[in-house]
């Protein structure tokens, strides 16, 4: 392909299916397809219709017969128990075989799905890809998830076998998850018929005769399991999102398209080759995990880290450059908010000097807006380029990036860059017209996406076409607002519904958040709408102070409120701000603006279900009660 990112991207819209013909040539095929694209259901596609392949055998078994089964597959790092321990790919290989044919002994068949119920271990990352290896459909629920939830995602998926573990290692706190997984299974009404767990040192599981298999009992007696072909359009995987019914949407990842795009990204997006070291500090819960921790850089031929830790605490800031040093990380793939962890304890960067990162060459950044504060602190910091990129658990790989792979861009700070090639992203307003540059409006995406989005939903077309498709007709629908600028960067603004309406005037809070993060003495902000009986909504701004900071919270707020009047007009309303200990966010780092949001306005709420730590929410109802909201 060429390095030229105009004649790549042209290329990849105006013949798609040539393009992603030839990028399927990095992938074996037990069979080439019989269509690349198919599009006879429309609004629903499907990319290499009739081609058979094995996503396990593309991660591991095709490098061991390359000759490459000494190298370092996976590294799993973790500070929280003080263990390093490295899998070869013929190490890891012989691990994923032994374990899908324990599945296969305990009924699990090709198109039988199974719930993943793991910590940050590598027997979670051995059980995907032992799904993969024989058929089966695998659904990773993020360890610790409260029982009611993983009792709904367990009646969606009705999994034969779960796999789950004694317990899960939050920095130093053990949160045991055997009794959240029989609360579970007690509350759903589709019963796994077995279950395998791993019980660490830690925490001992009781276990339920007939039901119940120890992970090192199966693992002893399993023969191992050869690659089952599947068909490129058969499911991977289900990963749960949350849906705004309150019904979790289950997106469906395919075997081929996923494996084609994935292949493609890393070299083209990341600039990475086989043999390099990659990491993506997540969890193998959310969509970054399954694409960046394991999928991707295996079939990349690259060592992938799995990290049980946090960017603080585990034990200092420097957690992160310890890693990096120790094992020669090239590229670094996290959220934002982590870096803004980083920042608030360590704002002037001492603990980096205590490591060697002089062969560090990228860090991207994605899950949620990357403000213009955090980039330049980060890219002064590190002194390589901070990639900003932005796509969604549905997309599964990057729609906006500045790729590193063809030749990059400037940076601007506070933008993703350019579309990725194979995404026809268009910014429309509410009669779906295209707005000109500079005008914010709906981001949406031309249909069909590339491979590697979700083609559908589980087992729910209809929900899929509502959701995704409906609005705009022809388009997927992001739920993003945003705008192009003159020289076609892209500019991701928030969610639709983090857009306020201000006496009549529509406002993003990104914008606002982009001006409070440049002070001084900010960590990391959130700029809600809240209800004014005049105005309809005003902004509230909340700020988290960095480590150190020692002036009157009162202060800083009315500096806070000031900044926005200058930076972005009196028109905003912003009028008040206050001071938090910290952020309510879910456990993938994404602020809860919606739950704030009903505190603030003393509505009634849940308590998410992928909160963090819910004692926040108190904390953040008490200072807002401070400033005149959140009244009971």
């Amino acid at each position: 392909m060429s390095a030229n990112y105009a004649e790549v991207f042209s290329r990849s819209l105006e013949d798609p299916e040539g393009f992603w013909a030839e990028a399927a040539e990095a992938i074996h095929w037990d069979k080439k397809w019989d269509a690349v694209l198919d599009d006879s259901a429309a609004p629903i596609y499907r990319w290499f219709r009739g081609g058979r392949l094995n996503t396990c055998y593309n991660a591991l078994d095709r490098h061991v017969d390359a000759g490459r089964g000494e190298q370092a597959a996976l590294i799993y790092d973790s500070p929280v128990t003080g263990t390093t321990r490295t899998y070869t790919y013929a190490e890891l290989t012989d691990e994923v075989a032994r374990c899908a044919g324990a599945l296969q002994t305990l009924g699990v068949g090709k198109g039988d799905t199974v719930v993943i119920y793991m910590p940050m271990v590598p027997e979670g990352v051995v059980a995907m890809l032992a799904c993969a290896r024989i058929g089966a459909v695998h659904s990773v629920v993020f360890g610790g998830f409260a029982p009611q939830e993983l009792a709904v995602r367990i009646d969606d998926a009705k999994p034969k076998v779960i796999v789950s573990a004694s317990c899960g290692i939050e920095v130093a706190r053990v949160i045991e998850y055997k009794p959240l997984l029989d609360k579970a299974i007690e509350l759903a009404e589709s019963k796994p018929e077995s279950c395998v767990i791993l019980q660490r040192p830690m925490a001992t599981a009781s276990m339920i005769d007939g039901r119940d298999h120890d992970w090192a009992d199966v693992m002893s007696q399993a023969a191992p399991a050869g690659c089952v072909s599947v068909e490129a359009t058969d499911p991977l995987y289900i990963l749960y999102t949350s849906g705004t019914t309150g019904k979790p949407k289950g997106v469906v990842r395919d075997n081929g398209g996923h494996a084609v795009a994935l292949r493609w990204s890393m070299e083209y997006v990341y600039d990475v080759q086989p043999g390099d070291v990659y990491w993506a500090a997540s969890d193998v819960g959310w969509v970054v995990g399954h694409s960046y921790i394991v999928y991707a850089p295996l079939f990349a031929g690259c060592t992938t880290i799995l990290y049980e830790g946090k960017p603080v605490g585990t034990p200092d800031p420097g957690a992160f450059w310890r890693v990096i040093q120790d094992h020669k990380v090239k590229v670094l793939f996290t959220a934002p908010t982590a870096f803004r962890a980083i920042k608030k304890e360590d704002p002037s960067g001492e603990f980096l000097k205590k490591y060697d990162i002089s062969h560090f060459t990228y860090l991207f950044l994605a899950g949620e807006r990357l403000d213009p504060d955090t980039y330049h602190w980060a890219s002064d910091l590190l002194g390589v380029p901070v990639i900003d990129h932005w796509w969604q658990t549905e997309t599964g790989w990057p729609i906006a990036a500045n790729c590193m792979g063809i030749k990059p861009f400037p940076i601007k700070a506070g933008s993703p860059t350019k579309p990725v090639p194979g995404y026809d992203v268009q910014v429309l307003d509410a009669e779906a017209r295209s707005v000109p540059a500079g005008i914010e409006g709906i981001v949406t995406m031309k249909l069909p996406m590339p491979p590697g989005c979700l083609p559908t939903l589980w087992e729910d077309d209809e929900r899929f076409i509502e959701s995704y498709v409906s609005a705009y007709p022809g388009y997927y629908f992001t739920g993003d607002g945003g705008y192009f600028d003159e020289d076609g960067y892209l500019y991701i603004m928030g969610r639709v519904d983090d857009v306020i309406n201000v006496a009549g005037h529509r406002l993003s809070t990104g914008r606002m958040e982009e001006v409070i993060a440049t002070h001084p003495d900010v960590a990391e902000c959130a700029v809600l709408g809240v209800g004014d009986e005049l105005k309809g909504q005003v902004p509230l701004g909340l700020c988290v102070l960095k480590a150190g900071v020692d002036r009157d919270d009162t202060e800083i707020a009315k500096e806070v409120v000031q900044m926005v009047r200058d930076q972005v007009g009196a028109v905003a309303s912003f009028k008040v701000a206050t001071v938090v200990l910290r952020l309510p966010k879910t456990r993938s780092g994404k602020i809860l603006r919606g739950t704030m949001r009903k505190i603030a306005d003393g509505e009634k709420f849940t308590v998410p279900s992928t909160i963090d730590d819910p004692v926040i929410l108190d904390e953040v109802a008490e200072r807002l009660r401070r400033v005149g909201y959140a009244k009971e």
